[in-house]
């Protein structure tokens, strides 16, 4: 009886990072409600991660355990990553193969084994009320738009809002005569924060002398904050524009559209603010976040003791 070939079973495709990443970044758009700004940094982090398996020789997902995982994390390590950049890659990493197992590929995540590294809680820098004057004063007539940017810094404070939630405020999100707007922030969330005087002032300075002449070739412009061609001001736009007027008052260097958001949460603190109104107001999903501000304040209350104290 002649021998009969055993027919070959077909190989199974490999399971490849370029493969399934833009679905699953489009998972964190749709499901998640994720923005862009993190559907960029995951795309970024997790094309890295697919980069070096290719360079292992063995970029097959179902290949990599937790030996594998842990020689990335040892290759972040020699590249002299902060320990907060190696956990945000880990946590990017983390969630994608999480999908994997939700989209039935991975049987098991091997990255649920690993432990985050260790961080430093780093105190955020704030600034005292009196630099913020002094920065919210900053713009003046030798500047081209300086009623703009007095409003934009008053809106940073008063509001305490991310640089991409204030950038991406409308017309229609602003009530002046009932003293709140409505921003979007993290997740597709909408939540309202109030306005104060000063910054009210400087948004009807800004809207009737300023931004019609703006917005003269685009009449119809919906959002709040315009370049001078009437498009919308880019978050990175916002953050040279804050550096600038920092750097005119003398700030320091690692001042941001986030130390004003610090600033106004610590300050809030500081005049009595409850610390749940408070993670409402900022947007934070958990108070455990907000929390952090207390720290600041203790820290700070500390130094005054020193300072004052007769035996300090």
């Amino acid at each position: 009886m002649p021998f009969k070939k055993r027919p070959s079973k077909t190989a199974r495709p490999k399971l490849r990072v370029s493969g399934e990443l833009p679905r699953f970044l489009a998972y964190l758009e749709a499901e998640c409600g994720m923005s862009p700004n993190t559907r960029a940094a995951y795309r970024s982090d997790i094309g890295q991660f697919g980069q070096w398996l290719s360079l292992t020789g063995d970029d097959d997902l179902r290949a990599v355990d937790l030996p594998k995982l842990t020689a990335y994390l040892e290759h972040l390590h020699r590249r002299r990553l902060a320990a907060s950049t190696i956990a945000r890659h880990l946590i990017a990493i983390r969630s994608f193969f999480r999908f994997l197992v939700l989209e039935g590929l991975l049987a098991a995540s091997a990255a649920d084994l690993l432990q985050s590294p260790k961080l430093w809680q780093r105190l955020p820098t704030v600034l005292s009320p009196e630099m913020v004057d002094a920065l919210l004063k900053a713009p003046c007539h030798l500047d081209r738009y300086p009623l703009r940017d007095r409003a934009l810094l008053c809106m940073l404070y008063a509001t305490g809002c991310r640089a991409s939630e204030v950038a991406g405020l409308r017309l229609g999100d602003v009530h002046l005569n009932e003293h709140f707007c409505r921003c979007l922030g993290k997740g597709n969330k909408e939540r309202l924060v109030a306005l104060n005087p000063v910054a009210e002032h400087a948004l009807d300075q800004y809207l009737r002398h300023e931004r019609p002449d703006m917005v003269a070739r685009r009449r119809d412009a919906p959002w709040l904050f315009v370049s001078r061609n009437g498009g919308p001001l880019s978050r990175i736009t916002v953050w040279k524009l804050v550096k600038k007027y920092a750097a005119r008052v003398g700030c320091s260097r690692k001042v941001s559209p986030h130390t004003l958001r610090h600033s106004f949460a610590t300050h809030m603190l500081a005049n009595g603010a409850e610390l749940r109104a408070l993670q409402e107001l900022l947007g934070h999903a958990s108070v455990a976040t907000t929390q952090l501000y207390t720290h600041v304040e203790h820290s700070r209350l500390k130094s005054v003791h020193r300072r004052c104290h007769p035996r300090g």
